[in-house]
């Protein structure tokens, strides 16, 4: 289920082969539950740990889109569960990851994995370059490889391995001035060959082929006493030993001697590189060392900030035992311990004090839902002109249209969505911290009218049928046929609060002469808008939501029907124009908030169209007259 990688440097190879080298910690990769949150509860996830870091993915395949979440276990506490034999914590400062296999066997396997991540060296042996000089291994001692403990002995290490190359290089260098003044002998010596015996030079290259220790490159020019007698003393000189380094020939020697005067170059700007590295790292060193003192005092504060509430936390507890049952009892929860089942560690007074403050609250918004009941009365029919509220539904109506009807060339919308004939825009806009990025949604399809999109799209009949992020929905007001107040109860998405909105919205046939019809055979507009009503009064525990919505609908009959035919549905062209500006209220990260409506925006627009056609796709054709079935009442989803 894992892997072991083994470094092993020239010289030791062979003995790490049998097991003694240096081995890194294992790779462990599956799946495994994760306590999620008090909604989803456990889930399956997938758990990579390696190089140090554990992280989970929600599957396999999202391996190559990135973590999730991932934690650090080298300086993270594992904690094994003391019933679940399957459970164990993995804790980091105030990170705790609940996790969970599916035997006790694989629990051992993710438990000393960890371990073995823990203590593993920070630094892993390698082998050094082989000297060029010597048949020895330039290797640091086995005390350099202890873990480090901060900047400071991480700069130590990389100075020690500085030193390192430099004397590497400087042996390089030996051996390069070595080859550079045999090529100078061979260029200003002339050395005949005698009863078939080799010349001076020669002898000076087989000395420097012979350099071994870092002989002094002297030591290859011949003396002028040992010139004359350097043949007898070749003919009485006991047999040489085997050359340390067969492959250097004189050859060699030769080629690479002209090239000494370019490696010294490159050596020093190899020093002068490290040695601003150091200097760099120790400017590090140095401002985090002024930094600290800054970052202690925070921990302090936040330590007291800390005590403080544990305190409070505790003379809670005390003054809520001592009350015993006439107030609601303060149930502290806090991980998978508290929820339902055979290791739970609440008792049966907190467990029963939990489902009765549930129970009363879903009765409170019973209660709630019941007093709306109530108010939903049939009034008088009255003209929407005299409504305090119309002439503003009147005059943003047709505001929207035009808004709607406008182009989006100049450069103002930037394209972040297309499929097929959908193009979604938007304007990167925020307030006050907030995303309130203005969209416009361009689409068409085929076999709907564009009264029966507008009809779907604003009767409270069929809406959840096609938006299922309402929990619940209520008809406030009935301003007139074709204007209501809705106020919706958004379903709540963890870790975000839940959020409700109250708007009025109404739906109008554009008249044929009105320059904004153009060649549609008709159009039709929904406009929502957020407003506020005496008996919706916003609640502290949900935000709410601020919006402005427009949805435009254009039918052309293409192609037209033959004449005196009627049209068909394959005859049908729905142009569509979808516009919205909304603030979500509450606080949420901007980066978040436009990564959700690119992915959702596109979603609901085709999923909603594309009910529409179904839905209309057995009925007879609408280009009017639909209505809904009930203004007065109370929608739960």
């Amino acid at each position: 289920m894992y892997e072991e990688y083994v470094a092993l440097s020239d010289e030791d190879s062979e003995e790490d082969t049998h097991g003694h080298g240096h081995r890194q910690p294992p790779e462990l990769q599956g799946t495994v539950s994760k306590w999620t949150n008090y909604i989803h509860g456990w889930q399956n996830r997938y758990m990579v740990l390696k190089d140090g870091t554990m992280s989970y993915y929600r599957n396999q395949n999202e391996t190559a889109f990135g973590c999730r979440g991932s934690i650090s276990v080298k300086k993270a506490h594992v904690r094994p569960h003391e019933i679940d034999e399957c459970r164990f914590d993995v804790c980091l400062n105030d990170c705790v990851w609940y996790l969970r296999t599916s035997t006790e066997e694989d629990k051992h396997q993710w438990v000393d994995a960890i371990h073995q991540h823990r203590e593993c060296d920070g630094l892993r042996r390698h082998g050094s370059a082989l000297s060029l000089t010597s048949n020895t291994l330039s290797t640091t001692s086995g005390s350099s490889l202890k873990k480090a403990k901060g900047l400071r002995e991480k700069l130590a290490e990389i100075d020690t391995y500085r030193d390192i190359l430099i004397r590497q290089m400087d042996t390089l260098q030996s051996y390069f001035d070595a080859c550079a003044d045999v090529v100078k002998d061979l260029k200003t010596m002339e050395a005949p060959t005698c009863n078939g015996l080799e010349p001076e030079h020669e002898s000076a290259v087989e000395a420097a082929i012979a350099l071994d220790g870092g002989a002094a490159a002297e030591s290859l020019t011949p003396s002028p006493s040992s010139s004359t007698a350097g043949l007898g003393h070749r003919k009485h000189s006991p047999p040489r030993h085997p050359h340390p380094h067969p492959h250097i020939t004189k050859e060699t020697l030769q080629k690479h001697g002209a090239y000494a005067a370019d490696f010294r170059g490159e050596a020093l700007t190899f020093k002068a590189t490290t040695a601003g590295i150091l200097a760099t790292l120790s400017h590090c060193v140095e401002v985090m060392n002024q930094r600290e003192d800054s970052f202690r005092r925070r921990l302090e504060r936040e330590a007291e900030k800390r005590r403080r509430l544990e305190e409070r936390l505790k003379h809670a507890l005390s003054q809520n035992t001592q009350e015993g049952h006439t107030t609601a009892r303060v149930v502290v929860v806090g991980g998978p311990d508290y929820e339902e089942g055979p290791h739970s560690v609440i008792g049966e007074d907190e467990f029963y004090d939990a489902v009765e403050s549930a129970l009363d609250k879903m009765d409170e918004e019973e209660e709630f839902r019941e007093r709306l009941r109530q108010k939903q009365r049939a009034a008088p029919q009255q003209l929407a002109t005299t409504h305090p509220l119309w002439p503003q539904i009147d005059k943003l109506t047709m505001e929207q249209l035009g808004y709607a009807q406008q182009g989006v060339e100049g450069g103002v919308w930037q394209l972040f969505a297309e499929e097929g004939e959908m193009k979604m825009y938007r304007r990167e806009l925020e307030e006050g911290g907030l995303v309130v990025d203005p969209l416009k949604a361009v689409h068409q399809v085929r076999g709907a009218t564009a009264h029966e999109m507008v009809h779907h799209f604003w009767s409270p009949d069929v809406r959840f049928e096609w938006d299922t992020s309402i929990e619940q929905m209520t008809v406030l007001d009935r301003i007139s046929e074709d204007t209501l107040i809705f106020l919706q109860l958004h379903k709540r998405v963890w870790p975000t609060a839940q959020r409700d909105a109250l708007f009025w919205s109404h739906i109008r046939k554009i008249p044929p002469s009105d320059p904004a019809n153009g060649d549609a055979y008709d159009t039709w507009i929904v406009c929502n808008q957020s407003t506020d009503h005496p008996d919706a009064p916003k609640d502290e525990k949900v935000v709410r939501v601020d919006l402005t919505v427009c949805f435009v609908c254009q039918t052309f009959l293409d192609p037209p029907p033959a004449e005196g035919e009627a049209p068909t549905r394959d005859n049908l062209l729905t142009k569509i124009t979808y516009c919205s500006v909304v603030n979500p209220g509450g606080w949420a990260p901007a980066s978040v908030l436009r990564a959700v409506y690119k992915r959702e925006y596109p979603k609901f627009l085709k999923r909603f169209t594309q009910y529409v056609v179904d839905k209309c796709a057995a009925q007879p054709i609408n280009f009017s007259g639909l209505q809904i079935k009930d203004h007065s009442k109370h929608w739960r989803g």
